[in-house]
């Protein structure tokens, strides 16, 4: 199949075909969505413009509030069955409790936030969310068309 946009023929067949599953697993790796080679961030939550390996435009990612919002669910529930079963076995002073489990939720937190953030990008790569599959949504937005050929 493939879509025209503003007379620029667009394929999405199957055989463009991208395994969600790679592509999220070499985002949560910090690597490029589409080569897993190169890296997917310039800075700790910066994301390249291009992969520095392969090309692969990446800037059209929006993970925007996602990537936080899985972040504080995980930690959020690993971290307070974990303060229950405490309290339970040992019951200690609550400034033993805010001394272990500070650090435990700001070092899980800051350690999964990136490796979640890339996942979702590999997500949107693979789905070709966003721009990724070639399209213009924002020139859709504005105007533009879509029609799909016979």
């Amino acid at each position: 199949m493939s879509i025209e946009i503003n007379n620029t023929h667009i394929s999405t067949g199957p055989g463009d075909a991208r395994s969600t599953k790679e592509a999220m697993l070499r985002g949560a790796a910090e690597k490029c969505p589409a080569c897993g080679e190169g890296d997917l961030y310039y800075a700790y939550l910066k994301v390249n413009d291009a992969c520095p390996k392969c090309g692969e435009e990446l800037h059209h990612q929006r993970a925007d509030d996602a990537p936080p919002y899985f972040t504080m669910f995980i930690v959020g529930h690993i971290v307070v069955a974990l303060v229950l079963l405490v309290e339970e076995l040992y019951a200690p002073a609550l400034w033993v409790h805010a001394a272990l489990w500070t650090p435990v939720v700001l070092g899980s937190s800051l350690l999964l936030l990136p490796r979640i953030k890339g996942a979702l990008i590999g997500l949107q790569w693979a789905n070709r969310m966003h721009g990724f599959g070639g399209i213009d949504e924002e020139a859709l937005a504005a105007g533009g068309t879509v029609s799909q050929p016979d």
